[in-house]
């Protein structure tokens, strides 16, 4: 609290007279005296004290900052229509794949409003359900997300973690699934972690209690493994791995289905591994290194006869499949089983003694079946192009599930059954609109560089070309992440009222391996924010719109996108949606475990990298009186991945920042217990993406929408 006082005291009382001329009147945002210095650049943040997000004061600009949007959109006419419309087109039921746990399937269902899908328990593939896990019942705002952390290899208990209000920090509970009661164990403070079953417990990851007050904002330091025996209490877990000298490390344990051997998986941030193992049927009591860190990618798949199959794509951007002896585990040593192609490689499972890999081709799913030995046998055809998850099981089965989706295919479960090759539909689902109404175009565009960029372009058949649709164009761009079609039923409404989306997939993705990952990160970050461009400008020539008509979109570090495409090129877009955003490139590195991007960005504290964050660092290149976008910022309070202040901090200064009397408004949209995203209830995205479509609509300048 004391430090709170004080900053109280430094504060500039006023808000300056330019934001009083301003056509929109924003809540005042008090200034401090903040100047720091890197590497002998002096760089103001008059708006640091917002980074204190427990502070009263931060409360009290979050309400008035809250009140002000609300007060803006709750008046477009057609605000509450939209928001009725989606609603109606996402009731319909959502189904997980089934998990085998012996006799009994576990799988999770939404009747189609639910706020969190409920976790559902049956005996044999075809049995009568019941409800095992209802996340429902845990709080009023259905804010409390389940998970499936792990099952054990017996079959009779599962691992779940809990997360709530949207944040990282995860409870794991257990569940008796013969009595399907759960039982007294209780883990806190996980998180980035599985629960991997080994005898009469389970190994997983966490950090020591955080500083009272700080749990959300404060820096996550010495990732622990723990191994906890079934029944006991958490204090008298055993500590099976740490290193202190390396605080800034995230470890992750894994078992094969077997129990033989242990793997501890290290990273120093968001690309780059180091593998560990022990042999567990031999009790071995030390770790022994596998693959040294930190300049590659090893994940492994499982072990056949001693031999470890792993992905990996060490000299080989794209990866491939390789199996190793532990005992000679140097590169030359390797045998390989599938060989790097010019797709990449997504993922491989060893499932009913055969191999099932999954390949990404121009952003589209392909997935073969081969021998342990390496041999091709045929090709798991899909029902259309789009993008297909799953594949996993055990050994021994004889069929696999999957999920197919595309933009005008909602996830459907799909049975492999493994000898004979065959698809079959596990269960049809009753749609609420025609997908054969809508066109995907997928096209290839030339970047400033000239390196042609893949984009999904879907819209509604009968849409003329004529410039004026309105426009919503979706990024990413980084983290070796790639973008593949999905379904979203408030994307057919927004199609449904003559809307356009566009899905670029740029570079710093994974779509094209670790050399198109590379291209857009660190010192060629710049590439990613000109494919983006590069985009909009395809868009508007080829008459899909113009840029009074467009609105750009990203979460994350698609956040961080939007925000430099905003400031840099303002006049290109009409409408902008930075959402959870990295936006304050100079200290991101400074919170929760933002540190473990610095692999990916760079940081800050060395000089080099300095430079390139701070040229295009959305906080610190809004230049006072330009005309930019009406921007609606959005975060959750509780999100302690990317924290709310980058948001907080960027609104405020762009709000100070937009120019005299713009008809565009910059707000901020802050939810209140949520976080990044993940285990966000059904009933807070529905106002959102009724907010957003709302949002985009009216500064649009379009007055009214078809909602048939």
């Amino acid at each position: 609290m004391k430090n709170y006082i004080i900053l109280s005291l430094i504060f500039i009382c006023c808000q300056s007279a330019s934001a009083q001329k301003k056509m929109f009147k924003y809540p005042i945002t008090q200034k401090q005296n903040q100047v720091d210095d890197y590497h002998g650049t002096k760089v103001e943040d008059p708006y640091r004290w917002l980074e204190y997000d427990t502070a009263a004061i931060t409360g009290e600009w979050v309400k008035n900052q809250n009140i002000c949007t609300r007060n803006y959109i709750d008046k477009i006419p057609y605000r509450n229509d939209i928001r009725k419309k989606i609603e109606t087109l996402n009731d319909y039921p959502k189904y997980s794949s089934p998990i085998k746990a012996g006799d009994n399937y576990l799988y999770y269902k939404n009747n189609g409003l639910q706020n969190q899908s409920v976790i559902y328990i049956q005996q044999t593939l075809y049995g009568e359900p019941s409800v095992l896990i209802d996340p429902n019942t845990y709080s009023k705002e259905g804010t409390t997300a389940i998970g499936l952390a792990g099952i054990s290899n017996d079959n009779k208990y599962a691992a779940f973690t809990i997360q709530k209000a949207g944040s990282d920090w995860q409870e794991i509970i257990v569940y008796d699934l013969t009595t399907k009661k759960q039982t007294n164990d209780k883990l806190e403070w996980v998180k980035f972690s599985g629960a991997s079953w080994y005898k009469g417990g389970f190994f997983y990851s966490r950090y020591d209690a955080p500083i009272a007050g700080h749990e959300f904002s404060s820096t996550n330091q010495n990732h622990k493994v723990y191994y906890h025996t079934l029944g006991s209490t958490q204090d008298k877990d055993q500590l099976i791995y740490t290193d202190p000298a390396n605080p800034l490390r995230y470890f992750g344990a894994e078992v094969t289905e077997d129990e033989k051997f242990m793997f501890i998986s290290i990273s120093e941030g968001t690309y780059g591994t180091e593998l560990l193992y022990k042999n567990l049927a031999r009790d071995d009591k030390e770790f022994k290194l596998l693959f040294k860190g930190f300049k590659s990618e090893y994940s492994i798949v499982d072990h056949i006869k001693g031999n470890f199959l792993v992905i990996s794509n060490e000299g080989t951007p794209n990866k491939h499949l390789v199996l190793v002896d532990p005992n000679n585990p140097q590169k030359e040593n390797w045998k390989i089983i599938v060989p790097e192609q010019k797709e990449l490689l997504q993922s491989a499972s060893y499932v009913g003694g055969k191999i099932i890999v999954s390949y990404l081709k121009n952003c589209i799913t392909k997935v073969y079946q081969y021998t342990p030995g390496g041999k091709m046998e045929k090709e798991i055809v899909l029902p259309g192009n789009g993008g297909a998850s799953g594949f996993g099981g055990h050994r021994n089965d004889d069929f696999v599930f999957y999920t197919y989706t595309s933009f005008n295919y909602p996830p459907v479960i799909f049975k492999y059954d493994i000898t004979t090759g065959k698809s079959t539909n596990f269960r049809e689902l009753s749609l609420q609109f025609e997908p054969e109404d809508y066109i995907i175009d997928q096209i290839f565009y030339p970047s400033k560089d000239g390196t042609k960029i893949p984009m999904f372009i879907v819209y509604k058949k009968g849409m003329k070309l004529e410039g004026k649709n309105p426009t919503l164009l979706y990024g990413y761009g980084g983290f070796d992440i790639s973008l593949t079609p999905s379904f979203s039923a408030s994307r057919i409404a927004f199609l449904n009222m003559g809307g356009v989306y566009a899905m670029a997939n740029l570079r710093g993705g994974g779509e094209y391996g670790e050399e198109w990952h590379k291209a857009g990160m660190l010192d060629k970050k710049q590439n990613v924010f000109d494919d983006f461009f590069a985009a909009a400008e395809y868009l508007i020539k080829n008459k899909y719109t113009s840029s009074n008509y467009l609105a750009i979109q990203g979460g994350s570090n698609g956040g961080l996108l939007v925000g430099a495409c905003m400031t840099q090129r303002p006049n290109l877009f009409k409408v902008a949606f930075p959402a959870v955003g990295v936006l304050d490139m100079l200290r991101y590195h400074k919170f929760t475990v933002g540190w473990g991007w610095a692999v990916e960005y760079g940081s800050s504290d060395k000089k080099e990298q300095f430079d390139v964050l701070y040229k295009y660092s959305p906080l610190h290149n809004l230049k006072k009186n330009t005309e930019y976008p009406a921007t609606l910022v959005t975060t959750g309070d509780h999100d302690d991945r990317v924290v709310p202040a980058h948001s907080f901090k960027y609104i405020a200064t762009l709000q100070e920042m937009q120019k005299y009397k713009s008809k565009n408004p910059v707000m901020i949209r802050i939810e209140t217990n949520a976080g990044h995203g993940a285990g966000k209830p059904i009933s807070k995205q529905l106002d959102e993406v009724a907010d957003i479509y709302a949002f985009m609509f009216w500064n649009m300048g379009i007055k009214t929408i078809n909602l048939n």
